[in-house]
């Protein structure tokens, strides 16, 4: 197994992120999310998966903390595993309890509200290079 290192001013070790296969304990994720230096700030996330069409990032958030209005050419999948969150994407509010997807198109514009103290996946899938 490879030595996991720490970049210099990094929070954790670098841990793989792409390969033939990855697997992932969320729930000690979360735990270890809410340990960390950055869940100060109300939010801290880790990017479990990075590769070239695919994103997976997983999303610590403490109640009453707002993620301002982001958009990625990628399309994209919230799926909430604690807590619940409120999202306003392209003029639409949704309403996401734990155990609920929420899929947003591409180019389109959303922000995160976090009702209760909350976790997430955010998955990022990003269109075939048509060139």
């Amino acid at each position: 197994m490879p030595e996991l290192q720490t970049p210099r001013g990094a929070a954790r070790p670098q841990a793989a992120t792409d390969g033939p296969s990855l697997i992932f304990d969320l729930s000690r994720e979360i735990r270890a999310l809410r340990q960390e230096t950055y869940w100060q700030s109300g939010r801290n996330s880790k990017t479990l998966v990075k590769n070239h069409d695919l994103r997976i990032v997983l999303t610590a958030i403490e109640a009453k903390t707002t993620i301002h209005e982001h958009r990625t050419a990628g399309r994209l999948s919230f799926q909430v595993l604690e807590g619940r969150l409120r999202m306003h994407a392209g003029g639409k509010e949704f309403d996401l309890p734990q155990g609920r997807v929420l899929v947003v198109d591409s180019g389109v514009r959303y922000d995160i509200i976090a009702i209760q103290d909350s976790a997430f996946l955010l998955t990022v899938a990003w269109p075939e290079d048509e060139s």
